[in-house]
């Protein structure tokens, strides 16, 4: 019997880290916090057949390379960070499809702003 399920996503919210990233030497120069959004399509025929946790894709796995992507260098650019956690997912994940919000409280602005975020997606190719 066909599965009737059609896509399998998985969403983490609210994956925080504390990293230097930003324009400006300033913002490079002291860690601020970053809050991560992360949406994973991942193959159906990965989705667990038996209510047991053995089988489940691993939360703490992606929630890692998030981390590991955004403090392992330092970005300039929200937009390239996002670009680096989507091809690490994308590499070390059987993911076929990241989306990615990643926000930066307190941005340099000439207005009051509380916070700036960007969200990308990709897809794996091939």
């Amino acid at each position: 019997m066909e599965s009737a399920i059609k896509t399998y996503r998985i969403r983490l919210d609210g994956i925080r880290f504390r990293a230097k990233h930003g324009v400006s030497r300033a913002e490079r120069d002291l860690p601020q916090d970053f809050v991560v959004c992360l949406e994973v399509e991942l193959p159906v025929s990965l989705l667990p057949r038996a209510d047991t946790r053995a089988r489940v894709f691993d939360y703490d796995r992606l929630a890692n390379l998030v981390v590991e992507s955004g403090t392992s260098a330092s970005y300039k650019l929200l937009e390239t960070l996002a670009e680096r956690i989507i091809e690490r997912v994308l590499d070390d994940t059987p993911a076929l499809l990241v989306t990615v919000q990643v926000k930066k409280f307190g941005p340099p602005t000439s207005v009051s702003v509380d916070a700036a975020s960007v969200e990308l997606s990709g897809r794996k190719v091939g």
